[in-house]
Order: structure tokens, then C-alpha cells, then sequence
């Protein structure tokens, strides 16, 4: 890693704001800052895309819209808070403006010391790795419903696990983002496309299902549930400072992040609103499988698989980077890489087997790890940098070292030091919860056999149930089509 000089033709100027200076470095290429919008909506949107609707059910319409407004806020908040602590990094050390592996955890021991630099990395990984599970089994149970729409064979879900992952690995061998931005502008288009279809298809179910919509029953379980799905949906920033480190010029990440989520929330909106409207407790996991209009629904099984299997090539990026540092494998492309990326494919896969279905996953996911990196730790990093900035400033011998509790609250802007705490403390509570509920439901009411188990035990895989739709109504037995593609009757809410 270079650390004395900033590469040739990069500029690197130093601006003013709230008393405190903030770096503007830029270099000679890089992405630009709409293209990095695209990026962040690329990586954020995907399966809590589709598991929207199912958590406004939950929530019930009112309480769900603020909750949705107030995590999205949140969200974009501290979204911003972890590019400004990297522009922060790029102007004091100047070893970050050349290419870094792990720029979020380096963050995190700039900020608070190794110890939490270590913590964040086991989180990123975990975030990281589950993220991949989740996109990985939404995009194969798609593949095995338009299998099913189309030819009529129920093709073994387990299987269709297994060559997605085999044609995807490929494109997993790429460095960084810099080197795949096509394919997230393409994820990007493909999310927008699959929204409309989502309230086209919504339209034309209205006349037959809204008459026998319920909705389920209130319980402070489901509430917690969705509120893993709202974290899930506006979670990402575990690739932010990747993404960010690639940009022209990252003092412009802020520009991004407002992009990104007006995009985000035009998206979320319309198709939570669709579903609870429409289908009331007929939903399951994903809106997809309630839409009765089969070409519709099969679209939109293309649509989100292909910005899944795009999505993913970021996701992987910084766990494979992580894995890449810990056994040294060199930057440029080789037979290490391979190996070593080939073999956290293959454990994805595993886990993908073990727990075949992402909708608990996601619940856990996002009330646990990607809490974590996505609230906590970019508000206290951020903090704790604008204090350790600022004893620079004041000429302090210790500056280099992670300032204390003590002098965060010190020498941090005030209103920031409010925000963010306002932010962990609503983080660490709700995501606990919501981590509570979801283990409950996941060893319970969602508990399937893992898929090298079940043929041993003559027992049913994962979505082998018969059609391809969920039917409207209660007992998901209401349809202007063919009642024959419907699957069969199971309780999902309650």
C-alpha cells in the first residue's frame, strides 16, 4: 500500500465547513457521482425489493409509512455520516487515496482503535456473506417459478441453487467496482422496470382481490419482523466506502446518497402501497408470486434475477477482498484469487442449502449485522473522527490516537452528536428486537429441511409446493386466472 505521496494528476484541496476543514480530494478517473447513485441503489435494492409489501402488512398501513420514512431518513443520514468520515481519511492519511481493501474497517480503527476495527470486519463479513445467501435464494426460487410458469416441471429448487451460483462465479473474479459499472446501471434499470410491472399487475388484480383482502391479526412480532425487512431494504453501507473509494471525486458521496434514496424511496413506495392495498395477508416472502397476470409475474421474475445476479458482483467484492487480505493473495488477477473467491462461493452455497428460504434470512439479517453496519457504527466512526479532527486542529500531541467518550462529547458539533445518538440508540434497540423475532421465526414457523437433508427423509423441498402464484384472500384461493397455478393454502402471518 503506497502511503507517501498522492498519485500524479489527482488534486487533493482543502475547503471549509462548520468551522472544520473537509478534504476534496480528486482524482485523474474514477466514477462519477450520478454513476455512483446507481451504484448505491444497485446494491440496495434487490430481495427487500420485493419483501416490501410483506412488511407494510405487517405493519399495517399508517404505522408502516412513518416507520418506512423514518428508516429511509435514518438510513440517508448515516449513509452521508460514512462519506464524510472517509473524506475525513483521504485528507489526513494519505495512504487512502491509493487503492484499500477494507476501507470501511480502516475506518473503524482510525476512529475508535484495532479492537473495533476487528468487530467491524467480523460484521461486514457476516453482513456480506448473508447478503449473498439471501440474493442468491431469491434469484433461484425466481428461476424455479418461471421454470414451473412456462414448461410445467417443477424443477428441483436445490439444483437451480447450485448452477446459478456456477454462473455467477465468474463474474466474481472482477477487482472492483470501477471495473463492473455496467452491470449495476443495468441492475439499476432492471429495479425500475420490475416497479412498474409491480403496479400494472397490482391494477389489474384490484377489481378481484382487493373485495377479499384481510389482514392479519396485530402483533408486536410481525411489527419487529418488518422492521428487520425496513433495515434490510435501506441497508447497504457495507459497500459504500468501496464504492466511494472509486469515485472521481469522493467529497461528491454526498450528492450521491440524496440521489440515491429519493430513487430508493420512488421505488419502495408505489409497490408497498400495491400490496397492501391488493393483496392484504394473501402476500408471502415476495410481492412477486402475488401477481395473478402470469407474463407479468414472469417478468418480473427476470427482471429481479438479473439485478441479483448483478448485485451480487458487488456484494461479494469486499468479502472477497477481506478473504484476499487475511491470506495475502496478491492485487492482480491469479491462480490465488480464483481459489480463494472460488471457496467462499462454495460456502455460500452451503448455507444456501442448509436454509433454503430468504425471507427469515433477511429478518435476521437486517435486524443484526447489517444494523450494525448500516446505523452504528457510520455515526460513531463519524463522530469520533470530527472529534479526532478537531484535536488536530488544536495541536494536540495525542491526535493520532482514537479520542475518548469523553472528548467526543467534547469537541463534536452538537446537533451531529444528537443525530447520531438519536440513531445508535434507535438501532440497537429496534434491531435487537427485530433479531429476537426473527430467530423465533426462523426455528419455527419457517423452519424447512435443508436441501441435502430432505430426499434422506422423504419429506417435501423447499417450494415444491404445486403452482407458481399466490392466490388472493385469506386462504389464497381468489384468482381471475388459471385457479390450477396457485399453491396451496399455508399461514404465513400468523
Amino acid at each position: 500500500m503506497v502511503a507517501d505521496s498522492t498519485p500524479r494528476n489527482n488534486v487533493f484541496t482543502i475547503g471549509s465547513e462548520n468551522g472544520l476543514k473537509q478534504a476534496e480530494f480528486e482524482k485523474s478517473h474514477g466514477l462519477h457521482w450520478i454513476v455512483t447513485a446507481l451504484f448505491v441503489v444497485g446494491q440496495v435494492a434487490g430481495a427487500g425489493f420485493v419483501a416490501f409489501p410483506t412488511a407494510l402488512v405487517q405493519t399495517q398501513f399508517w404505522p408502516g409509512l412513518f416507520i418506512m420514512f423514518m428508516v429511509c431518513l435514518l438510513a440517508a443520514y448515516s449513509a452521508y455520516a460514512l462519506g464524510e468520515g472517509w473524506n475525513i481519511m483521504q485528507k489526513r492519511w494519505p495512504e487512502y487515496r491509493e487503492h484499500c481493501r477494507k476501507p470501511y474497517a480502516e475506518m473503524g480503527f482510525r476512529a475508535m482503535g484495532s479492537k473495533i476495527k476487528n468487530l467491524v470486519s467480523v460484521c461486514l463479513d457476516a453482513n456480506q456473506f448473508g447478503s449473498a445467501v439471501i440474493y442468491l435464494l431469491l434469484s433461484s426460487k425466481n428461476i424455479q417459478d418461471s421454470i414451473k410458469a412456462f414448461s410445467g416441471y417443477n424443477f428441483n429448487f436445490c439444483i437451480v441453487v447450485l448452477i446459478l451460483a456456477l454462473f455467477i462465479l465468474p463474474l466474481t473474479f472482477l477487482k472492483s467496482p470501477e471495473d463492473f459499472w455496467w452491470a449495476v446501471v443495468l441492475a439499476m434499470c432492471t429495479t425500475s422496470a420490475a416497479a412498474v410491472l409491480i403496479v400494472v399487475g397490482g391494477s389489474k388484480d384490484y377489481e378481484t382481490c382487493h373485495p377479499y383482502k384481510e389482514m392479519p391479526e396485530f402483533s408486536f412480532t410481525q411489527y419487529f419482523l418488518a422492521l428487520g425487512t425496513f433495515l434490510f431494504a435501506y441497508g447497504g453501507h457495507a459497500s459504500f466506502p468501496t464504492i466511494q473509494h472509486d469515485m472521481k471525486k469522493p467529497s461528491d458521496f454526498k450528492k450521491s446518497v440524496v440521489l440515491a434514496f429519493i430513487i430508493l424511496q420512488a421505488l419502495y413506495l408505489p409497490i408497498s402501497t400495491t400490496g397492501y392495498l391488493v393483496y392484504g395477508d394473501s402476500l408471502r416472502d415476495s410481492i412477486i408470486n402475488a401477481i395473478q397476470t402470469v407474463w407479468i409475474q414472469q417478468a418480473l421474475n427476470i427482471l429481479i434475477t438479473a439485478h441479483c445476479v448483478l448485485a451480487l458482483t458487488i456484494i461479494f467484492n469486499p468479502l472477497n477482498q477481506e478473504m484476499e487480505e487475511i491470506f495475502d493473495v496478491p492485487h492482480h488477477f491469479g491462480i490465488k484469487r480464483v481459489f480463494v473467491r472460488t471457496a467462499m462461493m462454495v460456502a455460500v452455497v452451503f448455507v444456501a442449502e442448509s436454509i433454503p428460504t430468504f425471507g427469515p434470512v433477511l429478518n435476521l439479517l437486517g435486524g443484526s449485522a447489517l444494523m450494525l453496519t448500516s446505523l452504528v457504527f457510520p455515526c460513531l466512526f463519524y463522530v469520533f473522527l470530527l472529534s479526532s479532527q478537531k484535536k488536530t486542529e488544536e495541536g494536540s500531541k495525542d491526535a493520532d490516537e482514537a479520542p475518548s467518550i469523553q472528548e467526543v462529547f467534547e469537541k463534536a458539533p452538537k446537533t451531529t452528536l444528537a443525530i447520531c445518538c438519536f440513531i445508535v440508540v434507535f438501532a440497537l434497540v429496534g434491531g435487537g428486537a427485530a433479531t429476537y423475532s426473527a430467530i423465533r421465526e426462523l426455528s419455527t414457523t419457517h423452519f424447512e429441511y435443508p436441501c441435502y437433508v430432505a430426499p434422506f427423509l422423504d419429506v417435501k423441498g423447499v417450494n415444491s409446493e404445486q403452482g407458481h402464484t399466490n392466490c388472493c384472500g385469506h386462504f389464497s384461493n381468489v384468482t381471475w386466472a388459471d385457479s390450477e397455478a396457485c399453491t396451496a393454502f399455508r399461514s404465513f402471518f400468523n
